[in-house]
């Protein structure tokens, strides 16, 4: 609401860098309800005297571009904004805002990142499955690819060729990616979204991208499923500044835990709830448990040895794809582990198997 030209300029401007298409109105509306149902209202100082009246609501911001504009916030307090805006200092945080009434704003996905102790470890495989599985079981699933040498996850799922945008496209990401518009952009498959490598040159991704492409599949809410580097560059870095959980494979013999260790002391420093996957068949003393002893962590569970894995994915099926394979069975298993207890913050999943 404002008859100000230059501030309508300003926040039409903001509104489709959310990506939302506004209503503008230079008094209250005149249909009944529309002030009462708006998921936003902002009001410009202009109009805020023809506001007076109305129904008492959330989300009303009065909005101006004088810094020292008098009364500004007796006219708040009469029209119950809650936020009181001064363009264009607040112009990034508006749009925040606006983006976020929006797409809505509910609980952030679950997100789970999936690290190998060494190479040739699983990761991968466990990262897919778990995405297939969880889209299986109707969740709202998005897979990250975060390794750029890991060749294209999209390959393992055999969508290689399927049309979308991939991490090349997002290279030069900054401030919001809209959560709906990165959905919709990325290929599907599986029932799943996927965010791989193409197959060009760019194997790095600025810190500043990664932060805002897994920013907006969180908001997304379901889960998030993220295939990260042994190697922890700045990239990787801010992933493991907002996975809830990690998931560190580890197979049964001792030079994969002695390489295993490393990972886990770098991974450690940025995140909080790192797990043990371990994956037979062990060398000789060895079992699951003492591989998590020996690392020092919880174990998260023991990914059996799935025979069918191969010639599975000969005949097109993803990981995890086989509802009766025991890879698949893992995953449904730590699902249901994760969706009876994480706890009401969104953070953290108990239970170890």
């Amino acid at each position: 609401m404002t008859e100000d030209v230059e501030l309508l300029d300003d926040l039409l401007r903001l509104c489709a860098a959310a990506g939302a298409e506004p209503e503008v109105h230079h008094s209250l509306p005149e249909h009944r309800g529309s002030w009462e149902r708006a998921p936003m209202i902002l009001v410009g100082d202009d109009a805020a005297r023809r506001c007076r009246g109305a129904v008492r609501r959330r989300g009303v911001m009065l909005v101006g571009r004088e810094q020292d504009a008098p009364d500004v916030w007796r006219r708040a307090v009469e029209i119950g904004a809650e936020y009181v805006l001064r363009l264009p200092d607040s112009e990034g945080w508006l749009v925040d805002q606006i983006a976020n009434a929006v797409e809505g704003v509910g609980e952030p996905a679950l997100t789970v990142g999936v690290i190998g102790g060494r190479g040739g470890s699983g990761a991968s495989t466990l990262a897919c499955a778990l995405a297939v599985t969880a889209a299986g079981a109707g969740r709202r699933a998005v897979l990250i690819d975060g390794d750029p040498l890991g060749g294209g996850i999209d390959v393992l799922l055999g969508g290689e060729r399927v049309e979308g945008l991939r991490w090349p496209d997002f290279a030069h990401s900054k401030g919001r990616v809209g959560g709906c518009a990165l959905e919709e952009s990325l290929p599907a498959l599986h029932g799943l979204r996927v965010l791989s490598w193409g197959r060009d040159d760019c194997v790095t991704i600025p810190p500043e991208a990664m932060r805002a492409v897994l920013a907006a599949a969180r908001r997304l809410g379901g889960v998030v499923v993220v295939d990260l580097p042994r190697r922890v560059d700045d990239a990787a870095a801010e992933v493991l500044a907002q996975l809830d959980l990690g998931l560190l494979v580890v197979p049964g013999e001792l030079r994969a835990v002695a390489a295993a260790k490393r990972v886990a002391s770098t991974a450690g420093m940025l995140l909080d709830d790192l797990r043990v996957v371990a994956r037979g068949p062990y060398a000789a003393g060895l079992d699951a448990r003492w591989v998590a002893q020996a690392l020092r962590l919880p174990l998260a569970g023991e990914l059996p040895f799935d025979t069918g894995l191969l010639q599975g994915q000969q005949d097109g099926a993803p990981p995890g794809g086989s509802a009766r394979g025991p890879l698949a069975r893992f995953c449904a298993a730590f699902w249901e582990r994760a969706a009876t207890s994480r706890d009401v913050t969104g953070r953290g999943i108990g239970g170890a198997a």
